[in-house]
């Protein structure tokens, strides 16, 4: 029986969420420049994209460009910029023949001229698309989205719309860049750390989190198997014990 057919499509993750790791430790271990392993990484985006689609997930979210990676090697930032306007450019055939729309969060403003346009080019042009959302982490880290939904939420309550005792944790939720999709039930990491490192910090509180050695890369369907497969074998109690969630399921 090969990976693919032991997966239970009837209890797929609805949202998968993806940290992808290892592109310049790949490159080095090759000899090659930390660049080498980005323009390989997008390979690996395609694949796992399409596969995702194909199996019936409904989001998918890649941690592509964090807030923190600014601190990387100017040479390095321009690149990745570069790559992505390609690579936006590039896949758009992909996209609209696997009926995926893009989206984006984090602080897009501070993306160069070239990228955020190519980027608000590609969003409207698979905007109709149903079959799969994939959405870009660009210039985002969790952190700065709490502190985004924070000062919208004063906002609301120093003008009026909202007094500070209506505020719950669904009204954070409404705030937050992810507002309208389900938090991720699954958050996979490649690359052999073990961290979720400033990603969707509020959406993951219950999500089940899958680390593998595997840089990204090398991360190709079967890998994406595995994770589901380790996903699904696992009991999911939100708080509760075995027996209350046994019984949820036999009603």
């Amino acid at each position: 029986m090969d990976l693919k057919s032991k997966i239970d499509t009837t209890r797929l993750p609805g949202h998968i969420a993806i940290i992808m790791d290892g592109n310049g430790r790949w490159a080095q271990k090759k000899g090659e420049a930390r660049l080498f392993g980005h323009q390989h990484g997008v390979e690996s985006v395609r694949k796992i994209a399409t596969t995702s689609a194909e199996l019936g997930i409904r989001y998918l979210t890649l941690y592509a460009f964090s807030t923190e990676n600014w601190k990387r090697p100017q040479y390095e930032v321009d690149a990745l910029m570069d790559l992505l306007v390609h690579t936006l450019n590039q896949e758009l055939d992909t996209l609209m023949k696997n009926n995926i729309r893009l989206k984006a969060i984090g602080d897009l403003s501070r993306l160069n001229t070239d990228c955020h346009k190519q980027l608000m080019q590609t969003m409207e042009s698979t905007s109709k698309n149903e079959r799969m959302e994939l959405i870009l982490a660009l210039n985002y880290s969790g952190r700065w989205e709490l502190c985004e939904a924070t000062r919208k939420i004063a906002v609301e309550v120093v003008e009026g719309r909202m007094s500070a005792e209506e505020i719950s944790s669904d009204t954070i939720d409404k705030f937050l860049s992810t507002a309208g999709m389900p938090e991720p039930e699954l958050l996979i990491r490649t690359g052999g750390e073990n961290r979720v490192s400033n990603f969707l910090l509020w959406q993951i509180a219950y999500s089940e989190l899958y680390f593998t050695n595997v840089f990204w890369p090398d991360f190709r369907e079967k890998d994406l198997y595995e994770a589901i497969i380790n996903y699904q074998n696992r009991e999911r109690r939100f708080g509760m014990i075995s027996e209350q969630i046994n019984q949820a399921f036999d009603k």
